[in-house]
């Protein structure tokens, strides 16, 4: 094999002798390697946890799957092999066994996901890893590892450093960047994945065809940049992404069911042990999750959620970054355990306000986590010029959307609380003096 057109995965899109289909109507090509990789139990796994979890809640359909999304990026990952594959630097930096690599890492990039495992990891708790390095010991050793060696000729090593570490050879920043960057696989297939099952448009108005036809090398020739004729899909694609996250990610139900969950984990976090609980699919983790609450306040939490009645926390009030600029700053980034501590306060003045008692679970404060959204970065080439600009330059879309703060615009500080108590509340409360009563005790 002397050509990246050649990597029998590459043949097998126009070959399509043996294929899977994936929504919507998608071939996804299969060889005897990549059949060893996804039936393995560490990836069939996938197939038994949701992609959005909790957002089902709200949206019915929005079901699918880790496992039918890592087909995706795999897919994805052989039509930028393909399109670039006529680019002599790209040819001259990524050879074939680079290429492979590539498509192995694309396959297995979500092996680490446990069952609502963004949610989890956003609390930032002591004892929680990273799912990157959490596939690790899916990755490094078992039957996946061996199929790597044996099958693909691959240290599983290589793979984890793609996945989890600093690339640090120009190779390594291409294939990276195809991976995780401004115009990547993964983001590619879940805006367009997450739209299509979510049942609404957002995600999928950006032409991904002429997107990966104008995938170029940036100036440096060390990641993805894009041609002029790429502009406007690339504009498309950074406003997918905010819409996405203002109505979907960050709709005001899903972050209800979000910090339910948040709060009974947080519960419940010293009786779980992590390393076994995130091994399971979704609904063995609901079960232990459950049985580990029993009656206590995470039960009545989780039951809301996964019982038999479905009971979403109620939004109270929200705060915005350029609507209430001091209430937001003053709970937006804050640690949970702060956060936490914060609605128990809550709780208690809103106990004294109603003349009732509040419990500390009934109250929910939801926050932009301390870490934020990458900023959208990547230059776009003009041919004839033979020049690179930035896109923010030349956009006024993407500097409106990606150049300035995404997250201030899309993710807001809300307080939720217990249905019997939200109109209650409502009726009797100043709800932002009760919180500003709240932050006093906690400064």
């Amino acid at each position: 094999m002397n050509s990246l057109l050649e990597i029998p995965e590459v043949v097998g899109l126009d070959t399509k002798r043996s294929l899977v289909r994936i929504p919507p109507e998608l071939d996804v090509p299969l060889t005897a390697r990549v059949r060893q990789l996804i039936d393995t139990p560490e990836f069939r796994r996938l197939s038994r946890i949701s992609q959005l979890g909790l957002v089902s809640l709200v949206y019915p359909a929005a079901l699918h799957t880790r496992f039918e999304h890592c087909l995706g990026v795999y897919r994805l990952a052989l039509l930028l092999l393909k399109q670039l594959a006529h680019d002599p630097r790209f040819a001259d930096a990524v050879r074939p066994e680079d290429g492979e690599l590539l498509l192995a890492t694309a396959l297995l990039h979500d092996l680490g996901h446990w069952p609502f495992c963004h949610p989890i990891e956003d609390v930032r708790l002591p004892g929680v890893p990273h799912h990157e390095l959490f596939a690790n010991s899916f990755l490094l050793e078992g039957e996946v590892a061996d199929v790597l060696r044996h099958d693909w000729g691959i240290n599983p090593r290589d793979v984890v450093s793609l996945l989890s570490e600093k690339p640090q050879d120009r190779t390594s920043k291409i294939l990276a960047s195809m991976l995780s960057g401004p115009i990547d696989i993964d983001k590619m297939d879940y805006l367009f994945r997450d739209s299509l099952h979510a049942g609404v448009p957002y995600g999928r108005n950006f032409d991904q065809q002429r997107l990966i036809g104008s995938l170029c090398l940036n100036r440096s020739g060390d990641g993805l940049a894009i041609t002029d004729k790429g502009k406007t899909a690339t504009e498309l694609m950074v406003f997918a992404r905010y819409v996405m996250f203002s109505e979907v990610y960050w709709h005001h139900g899903v972050r209800s069911a979000t910090a339910m969950l948040q709060r009974a984990f947080y519960l419940l976090l010293g009786d779980l042990e992590l390393d076994r609980v995130f091994r399971l699919t979704e609904s063995e983790m609901i079960d232990a999750l459950r049985r580990a609450a029993g009656k206590g306040p995470a039960g009545d939490l989780l039951d809301g959620l996964f019982g038999p009645s479905r009971r979403l926390y109620k939004r109270l009030s929200q705060y915005s970054f350029f609507e209430q600029p001091e209430l937001y700053s003053r709970l937006a980034g804050r640690p949970y355990p702060w956060l936490a501590a914060c609605a128990e306060h809550f709780a208690g003045v809103a106990s004294t306000a109603l003349g009732r008692v509040v419990a500390p679970h009934e109250i929910l404060f939801d926050a932009p986590p301390i870490h934020r959204e990458v900023e959208f970065k990547v230059d776009i080439y003009y041919p004839k010029e033979n020049c690179y600009r930035p896109l923010s330059e030349v956009s006024p879309v993407v500097r409106s959307l990606a150049r300035e703060q995404f997250d201030d615009y899309v993710k807001r500080v809300r307080i939720f609380c217990h249905p019997r108590l939200a109109a209650p509340l409502r009726q009797s409360s100043n709800v932002a003096e009760l919180l500003l009563a709240a932050i006093d005790r906690m400064e």
